[in-house]
């Protein structure tokens, strides 16, 4: 194997050859650059699109529905003490895409990257209340082409890259893997939900339907993303002392409820929400 050790422009050799190579892979370059194919001009230009802001559904009676478009959140640690250094208290995130994977996002601001819409599996026509129980595909917006949230059992070959917990991702084609469903976040009244509409801007628990684990943030594990660093999302049930779900477990569908004679004001979940109450749109549905 010949190997240069002059410049093309001694001409020793294939110099012909080596000038013409040189020549066409700049040329290649300039028009790979002009027609924006370069990663970098892909990968700036991905996250400008991701990044769009994007307007939330709005809910007129206080329950999530159909073909809404929501943000997934889940609340901040209760207990900002920091026990150590270098790891700091779990903030509020946000359930985000990115390409194919999920992560965690500080930015709760609504883009395209963070919304997602609730798509029924029965058939349930668009605009039909969301009920406790009922399973529903999570699909990224049409801009974000159309991904399902997707999980599977953990395998030697496929698990989430920290935790090791059930991998959460985003696949083109529904499967019964790409079902889920909404319970009670109080496991001593979870049955008497069932059935009932799922309120919005108030905690549940989002349980993926063939494994039945719960869609978890793993405050312990950052991701490196092209968004920064991220928290990594699995699907993993963590109980307490009491056999009830976690914080991290505990999600809100966000929407905007404007002012009416039913919700007065728009109401947000907030930390000093009693576990032991149940949500207050799904009583008002129990007492009707």
């Amino acid at each position: 194997m010949s190997v240069r050790t002059y410049n093309p422009s001694v001409r020793v050799g294939n110099w012909n050859e080596d000038i013409q190579l040189e020549e066409d892979t700049l040329k290649d370059f300039l028009e790979r650059k002009q027609k924006g194919q370069l990663l970098i001009q892909q990968s700036h230009s991905l996250g400008a699109t991701l990044l769009q802001k994007r307007d939330l559904s709005i809910s007129r009676d206080g329950c999530v529905h159909f073909g809404d478009v929501v943000m997934l959140t889940c609340q901040e640690a209760a207990d900002r003490t920091k026990y150590s250094s270098g790891v700091n208290p779990r903030d509020q995130c946000a359930l985000a895409a990115n390409s194919t994977d999920i992560s965690g996002t500080r930015n709760l601001e609504p883009v395209l990257r963070s919304v997602f819409v609730i798509k029924s599996v029965d058939g349930s026509a668009d605009g039909q209340p969301l009920s406790y129980g009922q399973a529903f595909h999570l699909s990224t917006v049409d801009e974000a082409g159309n991904l399902l949230l997707h999980s599977d059992q953990v395998s030697f070959r496929k698990s989430a890259k920290k935790s090791r917990h059930q991998v959460v991702s985003l696949v083109s084609e529904a499967s019964y893997l790409t079902q889920w469903q909404v319970k009670c976040r109080d496991p001593r009244v979870r049955m008497e939900f069932e059935g009932a509409p799922v309120p919005a801007n108030e905690q549940v628990i989002i349980t993926h339907c063939k494994t039945n684990q719960n869609l978890a943030v793993e405050q312990a594990f950052l991701l490196r993303t092209t968004m920064g660093q991220e928290y990594e999302i699995s699907c993993h049930t963590y109980l307490n002392s009491h056999k009830a779900e976690e914080d991290v477990n505990k999600w809100v569908f966000k929407l905007p409820m404007p002012g009416n004679d039913f919700y007065p004001v728009a109401k947000e979940t907030s930390n000093a929400t009693s576990e032991s109450s149940p949500p207050t749109s799904a009583n008002a549905v129990q007492n009707d």
